[in-house]
């Protein structure tokens, strides 16, 4: 999927620099601006016979730019050069949607009633995009080491000079203007190139993130939606003074690796039977949400290995089935989590809808990863299919002779604590993340009858 992502980046570059490139074909349609004197937005300005044509390629220009800095999968020190370039898109999408008034250098009475605040915004715009895509072209040749990319930077400054110059002369602003574009939107094709000649960045595949402490029986503890680790502070933290506690992330949450494939009930369990000990010692299970369900089909297929089911606020198996679309963009999931895309929606609404739902601070910043928000999108996809391929496991493996203990309320606790012939224990009432609203709760479940390993 990351060479897939490559290949849509580039192909928006190029649709960029294409669409930048309205102005060589168009400026022979109107006349009315001096292509030797004339600024090329000038096309654009609202007097002019095609002023919605480059208008709108200007905005879609921006467009396409901005959606392939964001397809760009993210490497490390290069944010500065790509946040450059997405400003730079920004401010061409500003340019498009604010013209100007009249075309500024070609028309001795254009400003002579004063300018609209449109026409302003348009050139203040415009001198930001300059100012943003130089910089980036700058920022990335820095980190890229390219001769090619660092000869269009020069190229494309001195023809931003030239501008300027020009402008303070009142000659040729036209063809320097027009040479500085055409030097930027050719820059715009090698990143598209640069990218789709490029090896992929290897994803982070590797480990789960795995944490244990203490001594004894030995208790796995699985987090539910979005969870990580540190969630289970304290309960690990009371629980390890007689046991051994094992937490860990699932793949792209907390401190884990992302997978590059989708989330399965079958790999969740083979998850959980490699973190537990090895046979004969057993191992109670303690899970959260959805990974009830893993708990529930590691103990179906793994019965030896059992010694309890803890299962907090289980999740309902509903029996609808697997969507089609769910599979195809799961798939696509793991490559965007390491987009600057995703980095982007991490850090602006990470922290925040963390705290909001959980009630306590992200000690390490995990939830400012772009891999976490992709990890979490990719269980709530595959949900269905985790709920087939547990039907289909209670349908073919009986649930061993293991205590389970329910905490939760409502009709789900209720009837999974009577399928698997367990008892429910009334969840407290407080907040929404009993194991950290209130974790003796838990830990009391835990100790509950806890039998040897």
């Amino acid at each position: 999927m990351e060479r897939r992502l490559y290949v849509l980046a580039a192909s928006a570059f190029i649709v960029a620099a294409v669409l930048a490139s309205a102005w060589i074909t168009g400026q022979f349609t109107t006349p009315a601006v001096d292509m030797t004197n004339g600024y090329v937005s000038e096309l654009a300005a609202i007097d002019q016979p095609w002023t919605r044509l480059f208008r709108v390629s200007d905005a879609l220009a921006g467009l396409a730019c901005a959606v392939g800095v964001a397809l760009v999968p993210r490497a490390a020190r290069e944010w500065p050069g790509w946040l450059a370039l997405a400003a730079f898109a920004l401010l061409t999408i500003v340019a498009g949607l604010f013209p100007l008034d009249c075309a500024a250098l070609s028309d001795p009475g254009c400003g002579q009633r004063g300018m609209s605040w449109g026409h302003r915004a348009h050139l203040l715009a415009g001198t930001l995009a300059t100012a943003a895509v130089l910089a980036a072209m700058a920022l990335l040749s820095a980190r890229w080491r390219s001769w090619v990319s660092w000869l269009f930077t020069w190229l494309s400054l001195a023809a931003t000079a030239l501008t300027g110059a020009a402008l303070a002369d009142g000659h040729s602003v036209g063809v320097a203007h027009r040479a500085q574009l055409a030097l930027i939107a050719t820059w715009l094709v090698y990143v598209a190139l640069r990218l789709l000649v490029g090896d992929p960045c290897p994803a982070e595949h590797g480990m789960p993130h795995v944490v244990e402490e203490g001594e004894g029986p030995a208790v796995l503890i699985t987090a539910g939606p979005a969870g990580a680790w540190f969630h289970w502070d304290a309960v690990a933290r009371e629980l390890a003074r007689s046991r051994r506690v094992i937490r860990f992330d699932r793949p792209g949450l907390g401190l884990s690796p992302c997978s590059p494939a989708p989330p399965t009930l079958y790999d969740e369990v083979a998850r959980l039977a490699a973190l537990a000990p090895a046979h004969p010692e057993r191992v109670t299970v303690v899970a959260h949400g959805v990974a009830c369900w893993h708990a529930e089909a590691f103990a179906r297929m793994h019965p030896l290995r059992v010694a309890k089911l803890v299962l907090v606020d289980p999740a309902c198996a509903g029996e609808r089935g697997p969507l089609a679309f769910a599979r195809a963009a799961g798939g696509w999931l793991p490559a965007l989590g390491g987009t600057w895309a995703a980095t982007a929606v991490a850090r602006l609404a990470g922290p925040a809808a963390h705290r909001l739902l959980t009630g306590v601070p992200d000690p390490i910043g995990v939830y400012r990863m772009g891999k976490v928000p992709a990890a979490v999108a990719g269980e709530w996809l595959a949900r269905r299919d985790m709920a087939a391929e547990l039907r289909r496991i209670r349908a073919d493996k009986p649930f061993p002779d293991v205590p389970v203990t329910v905490l939760g309320a409502g009709g789900c606790a209720e009837r999974l604590a009577a399928d698997l012939g367990g008892k429910l224990v009334h969840r407290p009432e407080g907040g929404r993340q009993v194991q950290i609203d209130n974790p003796g709760a838990v830990v009391e479940v835990v100790s509950d009858d806890f039998p040897d390993g």
